[in-house]
């Protein structure tokens, strides 16, 4: 008689040791990430770990009502982060709360009241010249003609963003050779004649007597330039602070993501001067996503002085900076002078990439304005009490299913906490690298979701050994009843933890503020379960039924047919086959 064929199912669970080793593979290297990180524990919210939190309301110019938008409101939340962020603080959280709030959340061992200040303020818009540009670093070496013939070389890359009259081709004209390789005293010298300040003044040229004065700002500018590393938060945050929009300074700026730093000359264009932004895909040319920028009237003769002066220069000096708080959002080149009152800045933009810069564009001129409605300040001694009865109540769950699961599973229990063990350890690597990742904050909320993510996965255990149970019921002994009731517990299983994380993702993306925390960790620890009862659970169950212990039904084990009320095992009976000739009586 021909042997009977495995079925796929059977073939896979033949060696469960692969799903085990896959499991084991994945926490060693989360958890080797993890310390290799530097973050071994999960970052804690305001709620926990104390600090400052500030609430704004948006508040509009008469007439302009409408401004109060979700575009303008996510707008605003882009520039307080980066606010924020330039401050070294980059544990804040920024988001919105209602159609017109912003809640900023501080964490303890930063600076509040200087974050305060700087998220409660309107953003200053700039359109400034380049002089002089290079990338930064501990290493960065001070202004000199070479520094400016390297940035003239980065400058000139197919993929550096260009300012072109919108619809209409770029002309680079031929630059004058006494502007090529021109050093940074030049450049400044150069700068001081007579051009339209942001306010629609004119400076006058630095005259001989003050050109001692002079040479002192240009050498304190450079000494400052020199010194300036921007890949360091706090420098960042400092480079050029309490400069005049009438004076050069310096600024960093983030290009490609490596840190630049920037001489730039006096502001020639405001943000106010900007009418609108957007951006738009080209479909008639190849440039893709582009920035469009119209100028208001007094814009656009600003506009246009300074893009006819920058076009005649080599690069880096063809260039103006847009700033924004001090930072460089985007520099693009010139070469033509632009006096039609709108411009296109084309590059290589992704789409999410032109978006962020028209926003930005815009909020130079947007007619909000935000005013504090309160000002909390979180205890980290009430943040700890929340946390340790959090535990405990956590701790109190745990038991009682550890309890549960001894004295209705018994043996089986082994198997049920190590999964939870399994769990847990992958929850709280997991929540530790979503911290530096994605900015992940543990708050009083998430530490509900992983207490009720208890019983969740407690669930899909218990679901599982009841199949197997009602196998051995049946009178199947333990291994063949292991196989057979996974696949209808699987599906049990899936559907459950699919619900779970549609009630999860639902309540993430309706709900704000800290509820969102709840909802977070609900959905991950749903997720482990299924990772956990897949690749540990059952292949640990398939093991265990080939020892003798489990395989025996000791009574021990959870698995005893007798205290279970099974049936007598299934035989199978064979039939004879039925002879044509009359049969013999004594064989009968």
């Amino acid at each position: 008689m021909a042997a009977p064929k495995r079925g796929r199912n059977a073939s896979a669970q033949s060696k469960p040791g692969r799903s085990l080793a896959l499991i084991l593979i994945a926490m060693v290297a989360l958890t080797g990430g993890m310390f290799l990180s530097g973050h071994t524990t999960p970052r804690l919210g305001i709620d926990l770990a104390g600090g400052t939190s500030i609430t704004l309301r948006a508040e509009t110019e008469p007439g302009q009502e409408s401004a109060i938008n979700k575009t303008n409101m996510d707008t605003a939340v882009e520039i307080m982060n980066r606010r924020v962020n330039g401050l070294g603080v980059s544990e804040a959280e920024v988001q919105t709360q209602g159609d017109a709030n912003i809640i900023v959340n501080i964490p303890k061992g930063t600076n509040s009241k200087e974050a305060q200040d700087q998220v409660g303020t309107t953003a200053k818009l700039y359109f400034r010249p380049v002089l002089t540009t290079e990338l930064s670093g501990p290493a960065s070496a001070s202004p000199s003609p070479s520094a400016s013939s390297s940035a003239s070389d980065k400058a000139t890359d197919g993929s550096k963003e260009e300012a072109t009259s919108s619809g209409s081709p770029s002309a680079t004209p031929s630059p004058t050779s006494s502007t090529q390789g021109r050093a940074v005293t030049d450049a400044l010298k150069a700068d001081a004649t007579p051009s339209t300040s942001p306010s629609g003044s004119t400076s006058p040229s630095a005259s001989p007597s003050a050109s001692g004065g002079a040479d002192d700002a240009t050498s304190k500018l450079q000494a400052e330039y020199a010194a300036l590393d921007c890949t360091k938060p706090t420098v960042r945050a400092e480079a050029g602070k309490g400069a005049k929009p009438t004076d050069p300074t310096v600024a960093c700026g983030n290009s490609s993501g490596q840190w630049q730093k920037y001489i730039l000359g006096p502001a020639a264009v405001d943000g106010t001067d900007v009418d609108k932004a957007q951006a738009v895909f080209q479909t008639t040319t190849a440039a893709g996503w582009t920035v469009t920028m119209d100028f208001t009237g007094k814009g656009t003769k600003k506009f246009a002085d300074i893009t006819g002066r920058l076009a005649q220069n080599q690069p880096p000096q063809n260039q103006f900076a847009i700033v924004l708080d001090g930072e460089v959002v985007s520099d693009p080149r010139v070469s033509q002078a632009l006096t039609t009152g709108n411009a296109e800045i084309s590059g290589s933009f992704t789409q999410e990439e032109a978006q962020g810069l028209a926003n930005m564009l815009s909020y130079g001129a947007l007619p909000l304005s935000f005013k504090e409605d309160s000002v909390t300040t979180v205890t980290a001694a009430l943040g700890g009490e929340q946390l340790h009865a959090g535990l405990i109540a956590g701790a109190i769950g745990l038991a009682l299913v550890v309890l549960y699961l001894l004295v209705y599973y018994r043996g089986l229990s082994f198997i049920a906490v190590a999964s939870l063990l399994v769990s847990a350890a992958l929850t709280y690597v997991i929540m530790s690298l979503l911290g530096p990742a994605i900015g992940f904050a543990l708050n009083l909320p998430a530490v509900c979701g992983a207490i009720v993510a208890i019983g969740i996965t407690a669930d899909s255990f218990i679901v599982y050994f009841e199949r197997v149970r009602d196998e051995i019921r049946e009178g199947r002994t333990l291994r063949p009843a292991v196989e057979r009731a996974w696949p209808r517990a699987r599906r049990t299983i899936l559907v459950s933890d699919f619900v779970s994380f549609l009630a999860a993702a639902v309540l993430f993306i309706v709900t704000v503020g800290k509820v969102q925390g709840f909802a977070f960790t609900l959905g991950l620890t749903t997720l482990l379960d299924v990772v956990v009862v897949f690749l540990f659970t059952k292949p640990l169950l398939t093991l265990m039924a080939r020892r003798k212990f489990f395989a025996s039904g000791h009574k021990w084990s959870g698995l005893d047919p007798k205290a279970l009320g099974a049936k007598p095992p299934l035989r199978r009976t064979r039939r004879t086959a039925p002879t044509a000739g009359p049969v013999d009586p004594k064989e009968a």
